[in-house]
């Protein structure tokens, strides 16, 4: 279906189907009632709106009180081609427009919004947060390459908290590297033996408590422009 608004249920969380104009964008939507904000997910490299890891993490934030939507950032002609897979300046693009079309919707347009990313997907969030920086509130970022965000770093303003497994190699130097140049805005949480899935016992549930604490901490009230070290998990 092509969603006009969040879906209403006497659910506690309401999930639909939605279609994002104009490309047609597949997506999955998660409402609970009156949510403290909306949490966008830009996804990694050969993943989707499927994503098993992501779906756990919007899962939780939802029974938390956020509303999440994950889509599917290239449709599926587009995916079959490995090269737009690893186009960032494409994603973030296509994140942006998701981030403009929830402002065209009454009920999302007020909530604080957030922007969970994923691999290569957290640096199309950063480069969208730098396009949108009125927008967005706050952004995690999950075994993340913001490195590939490149000269958009410096103009994120939001608060930014990236997770690493701490046997994720060269991933940790990386997110170390792109933590500096974030400056006060950014928090860098190192999950101990965990590789870059967080396929281990626990690492992913460790990931859940950060990014639901970082939200929940920067999108219950006026967060933009707060440095990063305010409401620290």
């Amino acid at each position: 279906m092509t969603a006009s608004k969040p879906p209403h249920s006497s659910a506690p969380i309401a999930t639909a189907e939605v279609t994002i104009p104009p490309l047609g964008l597949r997506g999955i939507l998660r409402w609970p009632d009156n949510p403290a904000g909306l949490v966008i997910f830009a996804h990694g490299s050969g993943s989707s709106r499927l994503s098993p890891r992501n779906n756990h993490v919007a899962e939780a934030l939802s029974a938390a009180g956020l509303a999440t939507l994950l889509f599917d950032l290239l449709s599926p002609a587009e995916e079959a081609d490995r090269a737009n897979v690893f186009d960032i300046p494409v994603l973030a693009g296509r994140l942006t427009g998701v981030i403009d079309w929830s402002g065209g919707i009454a009920e999302m347009a007020n909530l604080p919004l957030g922007l969970f990313g994923a691999s290569t997907g957290s640096a199309a969030a950063l480069m969208a947060a730098a396009e949108r920086p009125d927008r967005i509130a706050a952004i995690v970022s999950r075994g993340g390459r913001p490195d590939l965000a490149r000269d958009a770093l410096p103009a994120v303003r939001a608060p930014t908290l990236l997770i690493v497994g701490g046997a994720d190699g060269e991933v940790v130097t990386l997110n170390e590297a792109a933590a500096a140049r974030l400056g006060d805005r950014a928090r860098m949480v190192v999950v101990p033996g965990a590789t870059h899935l967080f396929p281990e016992p626990g690492a992913l549930d460790a990931v859940v408590a950060a990014a639901r604490d970082w939200f929940l901490g920067h999108l219950a009230g006026p967060a933009i422009g707060r440095k990063g070290g305010d409401n620290a998990v």
